[in-house]
Order: C-alpha cells, then structure tokens, then sequence
C-alpha cells in the first residue's frame, strides 16, 4: 500500500497539509469511481494509496496568547533581537499571514495615517529535482485590504525603518520589503517560523514556562483575532482585518471565543424590554 505524503504546515506554506491531502484523496476516488462504473477504467488507482487519517488530517489545536502574555513577549523579543522583534510584533499587531508580511513593502505602509495596505503573500515553491523558490503571488483570498495600525506599532515601525536606513537607504525605498533579510532579500518564511520557536523556547527559559505558553507563528494571527473579539470588537471588523472571504469563516474559527455569547444575548434582550415600556 502506498502511503500518500503530506508536509504542509497550519499557514499553508511549504506544502500541503494531511487535512488537504485527504480532502483531495476524498474527491478523486469518487470521480474515479465513476470512471470504472463507467467502463472508462479497469480499476481504481486510489484503491491502493493510503491517504492521511483522520487523526493525521486534523488542524492544529489552535493557541492564543493573552494580552499580558504577548506583552511580556514583545519587550523580551524587543530587547533580545530588535530587527525580528518588529516582525513579531507587526504579525500580533495586524493578523496577518506569514506570508502576507514577508511581503509587504514600505510603499504598502503609510505612517501618517496609520495603516497599511495588504497586497500579496509570498511563498515557498519546490520543485522536484530543482530545489525551491520564493515566489509572490495575490494573498489567500486573491483581493487586497487596508488595516489600520495603533499608535504603539506606527512608533515602533518608524524607529524601526530609521535603524535599518542607517545600515542602507536600499533597505528604505518605497519598493524595499519591510521586513527584508538584511540583503535585501525575501526571507524564508519556513525559516522565519523556526527563528520565532526558538525565540519563544528562549522567552520561555528567561520569563519562566508558566508566564509564557508554547505557540506558533500562525498564532499571533489567532492571538490578534481572539483578543478582539474577546474585547467585542464586531466580527465583521475582524474579518476585514485578518482577510477572511466572509465574517461567517471567521465566527466558524473563533466561535470559541465567546462561550457566553448566547446568555449575554439573552440577558440584552430581556434588559430591553425591562426598559423599553409598552409594547405596541
């Protein structure tokens, strides 16, 4: 029996995932299931694949740091490695993907406004017997969106941009990519995941495990969702900000979130008909 492989990770780079490869599987047996009910073909090839279980296709347990958490996060990451640190906190701070942000240019941020413009993604493309590319391309949903920045990320942003034109204007220009290797360069974004684990293994040892959960990269864009939505900022706004097709993916992935949403419901309704008088 052949096992069918899966490599991806939980952002959708580097691969597909096993939760992809047996939504796939799934949907080429029945079509070639089809083909042999038909005569078109002798035998199912599927028959002899094993695709991934449904343990193995499983997502990701989904982590979210608190606010007090990403905090003393952020300052540690800050005074350990100041030039990952704005990545790290670039991510918690918009809810982008990975790739989304390894991408952005200087000419995508505008500072006086305080926002900036989500355009692309960039990704990593293997190719057999040719090793791999980085490649750009439109972001997961294909459109682009604004995302308003607060005061704390803008000021950093700028000390930020000063620090790196201070080793080369060419890491400055408006077409520079904000969070560049220091050639200039895409960085990895496989590579970035694994610079932010070890950062947070290191913020673990030096904070104290307890004060600090193990999470992924892709976390800071949960972090950034559930902390809104915690605080009850509307979905629709949280959904625009992380790029989701529709607010209704975004109640789908969060809908933990609020386990109480429903007797808060309640009790506003009966609190407006408390005082709200006569009905006519």
């Amino acid at each position: 029996m052949r096992k069918l492989e899966a490599s991806g990770r939980a952002d959708g780079q580097g691969g597909l995932s096993a939760r992809t490869v047996r939504y796939v599987f799934t949907i080429l047996r029945s079509a070639l299931s089809d083909a042999v009910k038909q005569g078109r073909l002798a035998v199912n090839p599927t028959d002899r694949s094993t695709p991934p279980s449904p343990s193995e296709a499983r997502p990701p347990e989904m982590q979210a740091w608190t606010a007090p958490e990403l905090a003393r996060f952020l300052a540690w990451a800050d005074d350990y490695d100041r030039d990952l640190a704005m990545g790290w906190r670039l991510l918690a701070a918009t809810g982008m993907r990975r790739g989304e942000a390894l991408a952005l240019r200087w000419r995508d941020i505008d500072l006086d406004g305080g926002r900036l413009a989500v355009r692309r993604s960039v990704g990593v493309v293997k190719q057999k017997g040719a090793g791999e590319d980085l490649l750009e391309g439109p972001t997961k949903t294909g459109r682009s969106r604004v995302v308003d920045l607060d005061a704390g990320t803008v000021a950093a942003l700028r000390a930020y941009r000063v620090a790196r034109g201070a080793l080369t204007l060419d890491l400055v220009r408006d077409t520079a990519l904000v969070l560049s290797s220091f050639d200039g360069d895409h960085r990895h974004p496989e590579r970035f995941s694994r610079q932010f684990n070890s950062q947070v293994s290191r913020a673990r040892r030096a904070l104290g495990e307890e004060r600090l959960p193990q999470i992924r990269l892709h976390d800071l864009r949960h972090t950034h969702a559930t902390l809104l939505l915690a605080d009850g900022v509307p979905v629709k706004v949280v959904s625009e900000r992380l790029g989701h097709a529709s607010p209704t993916i975004t109640l789908t992935v969060y809908q933990h979130v609020h386990p109480g949403m429903g007797r808060e419901a309640a009790d506003r309704f009966a609190a407006l008909l408390s005082g709200g008088g006569d009905l006519a």
